[in-house]
């Protein structure tokens, strides 16, 4: 009988917690600070920013192999190689949004 009387008093407790949480509990509203950009601003701009590292990579590749004067092979390989990083890391940042987007699809209403 004393595990009865421990269930009901430990159920009264959680049911005291609960109507406390709620009372409590306001809704967390998301407001941007004046003049932040947005998510979707910055990611824009990441996307612009990778897409000009790879148009200056193949700008000087080309002008590599016209043969301008004044454009050395390493700085090319170096700009070859910043352009691949940065759409390596650019493609990991859309890998994790869309499974972030998936695991949220994915939970129980």
């Amino acid at each position: 009988m004393s595990q009865g009387v421990e269930f009901n008093r430990l159920m009264l407790e959680m049911r005291s917690m609960q109507m406390e949480a709620m009372a409590r509990a306001k809704p967390v509203t998301a407001t941007p600070e004046p003049g932040a950009p947005s998510f979707s601003d910055m990611l824009g701009q990441a996307v612009n920013k990778v897409n000009d590292t790879q148009q200056v990579a193949n700008q000087m590749a080309t002008a590599f192999e016209m043969g301008q004067s004044g454009v050395d092979l390493a700085d090319v390989m170096i700009a070859s190689q910043k352009a691949s990083v940065s759409f390596q890391a650019m493609t990991q940042v859309r890998n994790k949004l869309v499974q972030a987007y998936q695991d949220i699809m994915q939970m129980p209403v």
